[in-house]
């Protein structure tokens, strides 16, 4: 009886970690809101500018953010397979790469609202972070099916 109710102590807790250890993946972090009212005093020019560094610093954010939960995921697939005190290595959720992830990606969408309300030409507008995504997801996939 001791013995199970160990082992169920220790399902519990590598629950628990699996549910909180691990990385959210970036695609699945939300945009925080941000007010277009932010950009109102923009021009043209101050918005295409500020789109393009939150845009590049969203692919930035994703890459590393993606990596981490890569790398998450491969801790815990080990760490139950193999060796669960691994599982304590995990980095504990997500940190705050993710918060000014989903913070830039609201930050984008206000700037885009920005433009729309002074009528700036959308072919002058810097490509959005998650189409450059998923142009990227695309290469990666076609340079897999090469490599096979």
């Amino acid at each position: 009886m001791h013995i199970k109710n160990k082992l169920k102590q220790v399902i519990v807790a590598l629950t628990i970690l699996s549910l909180v250890g691990c990385a959210t993946a970036p695609n699945k972090i939300p945009a925080a809101y941000v007010s277009p009212l932010k950009y109102k005093n923009y021009d043209e020019d101050q918005i295409i500018l500020e789109m393009d560094h939150v845009g590049r610093r969203t692919n930035e954010l994703y890459a590393q953010l993606k990596k981490e939960a890569n790398a998450d995921k491969w801790q815990m697939g080990v760490g139950l397979l193999l060796f669960w005190p691994t599982l304590f290595a995990l980095e504990g959720g997500d940190g705050p790469e993710a918060a000014e992830y989903s913070r830039l990606k609201g930050e984008y969408e206000a700037l885009r609202q920005a433009a729309i309300q002074k009528k700036i030409d959308v072919n002058l507008l810097p490509a959005s972070p998650e189409s450059i995504i998923q142009e990227e997801e695309k290469k990666f996939k076609e340079q897999s099916k090469k490599r096979k």
